[in-house]
């Protein structure tokens, strides 16, 4: 009975994704870290680039080890990303910048790597006829996060400071990670290959024309989608929207179901990069709309928020199997972590895009979407030139 899809699939990855989610309410926490801390919040702002930098790359690299022992690495996953929660309650303590910026953004953030890239083979394996459901099945959890977590982050600031908020997150989190972590297990009769690293195999995944192009949409995505989302507080007041915490919860549910419609909708879809062509086309579009007035009206400032924040989120979701139509199944977690190793670059570069624009060089919105209307249809070319397979030399590798 416990040895099903859902058991040892699907509802391990949901609570693994539903608890490191919760890093994408940091803007809801770094005010009362920085008040506690006694320093600016620009101060700290960096620690949230760390943890997405980390996530990235510690993917990049644990993905060979993450198809190896999935059990072991979601076991890892928890005691790093509960490990960097507790730390970061003795570096508010201590007033320590240096001890933040190593807890929640190096030690939390590599806890995030190994807890995203856990389930998804896991999850592909169990679901081998929907493997777009599967994926958006446990990447949904990762957005759906910030939806449950939201409302208890803002009550208990209130009532107990984030100290308690802090380690009370790293309580929830042990309990559901530690739960996912026994009862992950990939299908009976699924076996890995032992072969060793290869240098040579690395550099075939990572010099390939398909992949380049992949992770080139992948980090473009999540720039756009990081210079609209860092800065959605500021666009709502622009144009006059005074119920901020709604909006953010109504596209972060947007957040959510475009990680798991887009997925699902790609399981119908013969070449996978076809999902990718609607999420750039749609994107473009509500940014060029956007583009033709300094302050964009209300209800395209809505649209606009909404379409980005679910094409945001679709991308995540959809690129496991974009990277299986090319690629095939024995090396998928190798190689989605290596792809993953874009959102560690564009973590460190999508808000800053917004902030440069904006901030430092005094631009106006509208010129902000000028320049992404640009990236998008720039990324819908490359996937329109996407092949249909990947090299032989690759398949072998």
């Amino acid at each position: 009975m416990l040895n099903n899809k859902w058991m040892r699939g699907a509802i391990p990855a949901l609570f693994l994704h539903s608890c490191i989610g919760s890093v994408y309410c940091w803007s809801l926490l770094k005010g009362e870290i920085a008040h506690e801390m006694e320093i600016p919040v620009a101060h700290i702002e960096f620690a949230f680039s760390l943890a997405i930098f980390f996530l990235g790359m510690s993917a990049a690299v644990g993905g060979r080890f993450v198809e190896k022992a999935v059990r072991v690495s979601s076991l890892l996953s928890c005691i790093c990303f509960a490990s960097g929660l507790f730390c970061s309650v003795w570096a508010i303590r201590a007033h320590s910048t240096l001890g933040l910026m190593l807890s929640y953004g190096c030690l939390m953030g590599i806890g995030l790597g190994l807890g995203y890239l856990s389930p998804v083979k896991t999850l592909m394996l169990w679901f081998s006829k929907h493997k777009g459901l599967a994926t958006g099945i446990a990447i949904s959890g990762f957005g759906l996060s910030k939806v449950l977590f939201s409302p208890f982050i803002e009550w208990c600031n209130a009532a107990y400071g984030v100290q308690t908020t802090l380690t009370s997150m790293a309580c929830i989190s042990i309990f559901f990670m530690l739960i996912a972590a026994i009862l992950i297990r990939k299908p009976e009769g699924w076996v890995e290959k032992k072969d060793p690293f290869s240098m040579k195999a690395a550099l075939n995944i990572i010099t390939n024309p398909t992949y380049i192009k992949i992770w080139t949409i992948f980090y473009l995505n999540i720039t756009c989608g990081l210079a609209i989302i860092s800065f959605e507080k500021n666009l709502a007041m622009l144009v006059g929207i005074t119920s901020v915490g709604l909006l953010s919860s109504a596209t972060a549910v947007f957040n959510t179901l475009g990680r798991f419609g887009y997925s699902s909708v790609s399981d119908f879809m013969r070449r996978k990069e076809h999902i990718y062509i609607i999420i750039f086309a749609s994107s473009a579009a509500a940014t060029i709309s956007c583009s033709f007035t300094a302050v964009p009206h209300i209800v395209l400032a809505v649209i606009l928020l909404c379409v980005i924040n679910a094409g945001y989120g679709g991308g995540f979701s959809t690129l496991p199997t974009l990277l299986f139509s090319k690629f095939g199944m024995e090396k998928i977690s190798t190689i989605h972590g290596f792809a993953l190793s874009a959102w560690a670059w564009a973590g460190m570069s999508g808000n800053q895009l917004t902030n440069l624009i904006i901030n430092v060089y005094g631009g106006t919105y509208q010129q902000l979407f000028w320049v992404l209307s640009v990236l998008y249809l720039i990324s819908l070319a490359i996937t329109i030139n996407l092949r249909k397979k990947a090299t032989a030399e690759l398949m072998k590798a």
